[in-house]
């Protein structure tokens, strides 16, 4: 019998996919940490309400050990299976130290890589990089790179990247689909997501400084901002790990079209305050006020989202417009769809429990 065993549930990604899969009736397993249990049988149970499925079977283990740290009878069980194994856990914090990062995200992708080596019917491994494995470089990123850049912006994306590496090295053993996401945001419709980080700390300090007589541009960029709504990288993921010819490809799940930095920031003070951006705070004063912890925590930004304001690169989407074409499945313009997201955003920004704690 065929089973969907995910890493990263009860993660919102991971929830999102399971709800997906629950259509077709497929056997759902989960591999979490033992903390998350209460959670995780928590977001189980609301999904099996709301769609009347068989129980989701979740299983005690942890990634940055052997085996996964699974007992003998979860293990027996996944290997009894005809699979197809989603990887997504990972620690996605862009402030995150290199020691958390590097035994998560890389220790635990090769523990990840060596499990799935043992299973003997292994229909798909999705293994869920990210497009800013590129690190700092600029220009066009096409989907068949891995170049290591002269340097990183942050230890997640550095972690991210060693990671892929390690993935990497399993396409012609098995097969392997990568799926590299944009900067994730709430449904394009409902907005719905689960916290408030990437783009949504651009609300977080709109939000704070709205009464000003006057709000300002973050210095001046000619950079465009990639954005993708988690409906985009559910459905196209879902239909990948099922075409054949998806097999062996790595694909950037990003916009075809992104706005550059500024459009998006304008759209985002005007939907939220009927004000128009005026004048412009130097971006090295940005800098500087963002490096005093008391600063980020009062605007609920944290520093390494500058670095993505100015940065020049656009990602080419060739491979996985190829691999989608037919579907239907299209990524929402990010300005059109966006007051659904700021609906949702004013809905539960006083909601702890959405907002991500800042260093």
């Amino acid at each position: 019998m065929r089973e969907i065993v995910f890493t990263g549930f009860p993660g919102f990604i991971a929830s999102q996919l399971i709800r997906k899969f629950i259509q077709d009736n497929t056997g759902i397993s989960a591999i979490i940490l033992p903390s998350e249990r209460a959670k995780a049988e928590q977001e189980a149970a609301k999904i099996q309400q709301e769609t009347g499925c068989r129980p989701i079977r979740i299983m005690d283990g942890d990634i940055t050990k052997a085996g996964l740290g699974l007992s003998s009878e979860d293990a027996l069980h996944l290997h009894s299976k005809k699979l197809v194994f989603w990887h997504l856990a990972a620690i996605y914090d862009l402030a995150v130290p290199k020691e958390i990062a590097w035994k998560v995200n890389v220790e635990g992708t090769q523990n990840v890589n060596d499990f799935i080596l043992t299973l003997p019917n292994l229909e798909r491994y999705m293994y869920f990089s990210t497009a800013y494995v590129a690190g700092a470089r600029e220009g066009t990123l096409y989907e068949n790179e891995l170049i290591r850049p002269e340097k990183f912006k942050n230890f997640y994306e550095e972690t991210k990247f060693e990671a892929e590496l390690l993935v990497e090295e399993l396409k012609n053993s098995v097969p392997l689909t990568i799926v590299r996401p944009g900067i994730v945001r709430g449904h394009s419709e409902t907005g719905e997501t689960v916290k408030f980080d990437g783009p949504y700390f651009f609300l977080n300090m709109i939000d704070r400084v709205r009464k000003l007589p006057v709000i300002p541009y973050l210095g001046r960029s000619t950079a465009y901002i990639n954005v993708v709504p988690v409906d985009y990288i559910i459905n196209a993921s879902v239909y990948l790990s099922s075409l054949p010819d998806a097999a062996g490809e790595t694909v950037h799940l990003t916009d075809p079209w992104p706005h550059p930095v500024e459009e998006v920031y304008r759209k985002m003070v005007v939907e939220m305050t009927g004000k128009i951006p005026k004048a412009r705070l130097p971006h090295k004063l940005a800098e500087v006020s963002l490096a005093v912890s008391p600063v980020r925590k009062l605007l609920g930004v944290e520093a390494e989202t500058l670095d993505y304001l100015t940065w020049k690169a656009t990602f080419d989407t060739s491979t996985a417009q190829r691999l989608l074409k037919g579907s239907g499945i299209e990524c929402a313009d990010f300005l059109k769809s966006m007051p659904s997201m700021i609906r949702f955003y004013e809905l539960h920004k006083k909601d702890k429990n959405y907002h991500i704690a800042i260093r």
